[in-house]
């Protein structure tokens, strides 16, 4: 008898998750609190609810205490995601899989009964910035709606000061998560890592600030 999943808001990652499982003929239970999400998503599982997942009564009504896996791909909403697995928990859903969208977040969540955490944004920016082109000047991706990552080569203004700095946070509001040195990455800095002239970075950040950063690249090459 095949497994059931619950697959609890329908974001991005909650929609392809529980679109993939649907097409490997799996039962899939879809749950949302937004009738487009749920809408976009009934075509592909078995059933798609327009329901609050903070509302156990709601949860129980709709047959969720009763599946085998639930996986809780809440956004931004920490305290509902939050809601969400400690509901299931008193639900006595055995196996619990919940989105996080910080460290402290997953903390929180497997202390409060997540089986599984996972961590979808930042394992997709690791994936990009390993599919980025290694001799680019200059390359951007988005991220998400509002953030992008970019590589380049170590520009002027950065050259001689610590990949650690103060000041890709304070003066350019980036954060940079890899660089290139004599031709090896490193993805873990310390303060007396600094930057040199042809090394190469990438940073993080909002659409606005990279954009700033576009422009001063820019500057310097006209």
């Amino acid at each position: 008898m095949n497994k059931q999943y619950a697959v609890i808001g329908l974001g991005k990652f909650g929609f392809n998750v529980a679109k993939d499982l649907a097409l490997q003929n799996l039962e899939v239970i879809a749950v949302d609190i937004k009738e487009e999400h749920i809408r976009d998503i009934s075509e592909y599982v078995q059933d798609a609810l327009i329901l609050d997942s903070t509302d156990i009564n709601a949860l129980k009504e709709a047959g969720i205490g009763q599946v085998d896996v639930a996986i809780v791909s809440i956004g931004s909403n920490i305290e509902s995601s939050l809601l969400t697995v400690m509901a299931l928990k008193e639900l006595g859903v055995q196996s619990i899989v919940a989105k996080a969208i910080t460290r402290v977040h997953g903390q929180i969540l497997s202390k409060i009964g997540a089986t599984k955490v996972v961590y979808p944004e930042m394992e997709t920016a690791k994936r990009l910035v390993k599919k980025m082109i290694e001799n680019m000047h200059y390359e951007t991706i988005n991220l998400s709606i509002t953030m992008k990552i970019a590589k380049l080569t170590v520009p002027n203004f950065w050259v001689g000061i610590s990949i650690l700095s103060p000041t890709f946070e304070t003066e350019y509001h980036l954060k940079p998560i890899a660089y290139k040195h004599q031709g090896e990455w490193h993805t873990q800095f310390e303060k007396n890592d600094i930057i040199e002239k042809d090394d190469i970075i990438v940073v993080i950040g909002d659409n606005e600030y990279i954009e700033v950063l576009s422009k001063n690249i820019k500057n310097l090459n006209d």
